[in-house]
């Protein structure tokens, strides 16, 4: 997504500037127009806000605290986008170390994946001060056209993105089981899913997924790891606030399985691959 949101600024023409530890992704945004760095904190010192696009809370301590981190560059009053989605403490202590520097974080976590990322239209959830909001907006409408303001205190945007994330999980999970038992049924899975579409059955992640499953289309845009990550990161906050979630427990465990089953890989879209082995097998031990 990243990669998909500096291709989205090039094109508005905004100047950007980038690094990426996988050098497989940088051509593209080369030809576009951006200019490579090797390390987050020669990245830092060429921008006025550094949006930090990776996948869990220690890329993200490492791009802005490690030995070529963004803060040995960074100068009061820069400003520091954080777009992964981690948890609320994690959040929090980033944001604490910034503001003793006198560096502004905005805690946005985004969701619609790179196809949404790349035409500005993902879902942004965003948690800073008014006065920081005010003078970043423009970029922020640049990158989206679904802003949602939770509040001025950094660590919100991460809690939204936690509930809506296992919402996600379980809507999924739920999808690639009664897509599984359709077929099982000997019902035409094409049929089934048009009509859940258009019927109280209907969820955005279902209908992609398993569009795509349907289709035995299991190239990761999402992989099943990222998920599984979220899910688990949710029903830990909400163990933590002795808050029971017993089917959001269900969908991480589910995510968990399919790692176990060897679709860490494949897009979260094989859920639909464990649904069918798991009833095939309980199947044979009913025989």
């Amino acid at each position: 997504m990243g990669g998909a949101m500096a291709l989205n600024l090039l094109e508005q023409g905004w100047p950007v500037h980038v690094c990426d530890i996988d050098a497989s992704k940088l051509p593209p945004l080369v030809q576009a127009g951006a200019v490579i760095h090797p390390n987050s904190a020669q990245t830092a010192a060429n921008t006025d806000l550094l949006i930090v696009c990776v996948v869990d809370s220690q890329q993200t301590h490492d791009v802005l605290f490690g030995p070529d981190g963004a803060v040995h560059q960074l100068k009061p009053h820069q400003a520091v986008l954080l777009c992964p989605t981690i948890a609320p403490e994690d959040v929090e202590v980033c944001a604490n170390k910034l503001s003793a520097l006198g560096i502004h974080t905005l805690d946005a976590p985004m969701s619609g994946g790179p196809a949404r990322a790349r035409v500005g239209s993902m879902s942004l959830m965003l948690a800073c001060t008014d006065a920081v909001f005010e003078k970043y907006q423009d970029l922020i409408a640049a990158l989206s056209t679904q802003v949602f303001r939770i509040s001025q205190k950094p660590g919100d945007g991460a809690r939204t993105k936690l509930v809506n994330n296992l919402l996600a999980a379980i809507n999924l999970a739920g999808a690639a089981e009664v897509m599984a038992l359709a077929e099982r049924m000997g019902l035409d899975l094409t049929t089934t899913l048009n009509v859940i579409e258009r019927s109280s059955g209907q969820s955005w992640i279902g209908s992609d997924r398993m569009r795509r499953a349907i289709a035995d289309d299991f190239e990761p845009l999402a992989h099943t790891t990222l998920l599984t990550k979220d899910s688990k990161l949710a029903v830990s906050a909400a163990n933590k606030l002795g808050f029971n979630t017993p089917v959001g427990t269900q969908a991480y465990q589910t995510f968990q399985r399919a790692i176990e089953f060897g679709l860490a890989a494949e897009d979260d879209a094989s859920l639909f691959k464990l649904m069918q082995n798991n009833n095939l097998n309980n199947n044979k031990n009913r025989l």
